[in-house]
């Protein structure tokens, strides 16, 4: 048995009920064995049994009053997961399925998502089974104030800087930022994602859907194509999944289908962006609770709109794919639907979206597959261009930021792509983004002693 071996099964022993945070593990470290068949001196430290348990682990209350002056509790997290090559940086989720294993996995995750970024960001991920969706704004800013009440005493802007994710954007940042600033008496860099009033970036809207499409051309380019001309499908409809959707429209790219929760829609003309913002911001003011994809046919007639499962995307033909919603939502007979539909790309603009089984079968297809931790990256890239910007305090303008961004994502993409010729799997993302991210840890980790 392997190294690497021993650790899941010592993890799938011990954790048998957090499954996402299996899937992780099983997803990550099988393909981490080739850097430490290459470093023996990492088993002799036990780094692998240090690196998936999180350095701490807060778990808090969160009473709040709503609008009918009940008093309702829910459970708020923070997983600090890694902090040896800078603070924790990761997002917070507001959502009913937010548990201790859901978090492990995305704060695992993000460990690698920001080694592979080059900033000095350590991983951590953090929210609470609260549920925004039906909430008035009233009732939001009261969980976000109580949830930060407790949550204050723990982050700080060298300690752990938290984003937003999902549940959780730039309503809920702001509502947290002037919790903390009234708590601590202190304006600091300690949240991104900000409004653009208060110290946020320009582009850190646009960033993760704009990355996800650098990343996708990178990949494109180093195999002698473009975007131009191919089509394009999409899961989600949210922030990542619209500027994704733009991004790849001004390439050239037709975008033709993306979901929601309810059900999705096919353009054959090609999405109007617009309209897609224009159903989103109904969708998040909480005035409208209704607000769905099926009133995108109320700005483009000929659309079609399907009520049924989002996934019904994956049936569409495509040269390219982009999951930009949750995690497991490609399993293995959508990855089926793909490539008999004629994809050649995958890029992943959520964490964790394809199933292992389904990542398995694109690639022994023939897809080019682009993981997560490192197609997905540009969000918490540009998180980190708001905490420079924060700490010196000044501001670039947009183009400078996208600048900034594109370069990124270009570097996360040459480091996958060398990562994986180096050890013996070139032309795979998944072993190249993995090992990339991991090396830089491991190497801190090292120097750093047994801590």
């Amino acid at each position: 048995m392997s190294y690497s071996e021993r650790i899941i099964a010592d993890i799938k022993a011990r954790y048998p009920e957090q499954k996402e945070f299996i899937q992780a593990i099983e997803e990550v470290l099988p393909t981490l064995q080739p850097a430490l068949d290459a470093h023996p001196e990492y088993e002799k430290a036990a780094l692998l049994e240090r690196l998936v348990e999180p350095e701490r682990i807060i778990i808090f209350r969160v009473p709040w009053v709503d609008d009918s002056g009940a008093v309702q509790v829910n459970r708020g997290y923070r997983v600090q997961f890694n902090s040896a090559i800078g603070p924790y940086k990761g997002g917070l989720r507001f959502n009913p399925s937010v548990t201790v294993g859901m978090l492990k996995f995305l704060g695992f995750e993000q460990i690698f998502k920001n080694s592979l970024t080059t900033l000095p960001m350590g991983g951590g991920k953090g929210g609470s089974d609260f549920d925004p969706k039906g909430k008035s704004n009233n009732e939001i800013m009261r969980f976000c104030q109580s949830f930060m009440t407790e949550l204050f005493r723990h982050i700080g802007p060298d300690t752990d800087v938290p984003a937003g994710d999902l549940g959780v954007g730039a309503r809920e940042v702001a509502y947290l930022f002037g919790q903390y600033k009234r708590l601590e008496n202190d304006f600091t860099g300690v949240l991104t994602g900000k409004g653009l009033a208060f110290g946020g970036s320009l582009a850190r809207t646009q960033a993760t859907g704009y990355g996800l499409v650098y990343f996708v051309q990178n990949l494109l380019e180093d195999r002698g194509d473009s975007f131009a001309g191919k089509t394009v499908v999409v899961h989600g409809s949210g922030n990542v999944a619209i500027y994704a959707i733009q991004k790849a429209e001004q390439l050239g790219a037709k975008v033709v289908a993306c979901s929601d929760t309810k059900g999705w829609v096919y353009d054959a003309e090609g999405l109007d962006v617009a309209a897609l913002e224009a159903i989103y911001a109904a969708k998040r003011s909480g005035n409208d609770r209704d607000a769905s994809l099926a009133t995108y046919a109320a700005y483009r007639p000929d659309a079609e709109y399907h009520a049924e499962d989002g996934r019904g995307v994956w049936s569409v033909p495509c040269a390219i794919a982009l999951p930009c919603a949750r995690e497991n939502t490609l399993l293995f007979e959508d990855a089926e639907k793909l490539v008999a539909g004629g994809c050649k790309v995958v890029g992943e603009g959520a964490n964790m979206p394809s199933t292992n089984e389904a990542i398995a079968y694109l690639i022994e297809h023939g897809v080019a597959f682009c993981p997560g931790k490192a197609a997905n990256a540009g969000g918490v890239a540009t998180s980190g261009l708001e905490m420079s910007q924060n700490a010196g305090h000044i501001s670039w303008t947009f183009e400078e930021v996208d600048s900034r961004l594109k370069d990124i994502m270009a570097s996360i993409y040459r480091s996958a792509a060398d990562a994986a010729k180096a050890y013996g799997h070139e032309g795979n993302l998944v072993f190249g983004a993995n090992i990339a991210g991991f090396l830089k840890v491991a190497d801190a980790m090292m120097a750093q002693g047994i801590v």
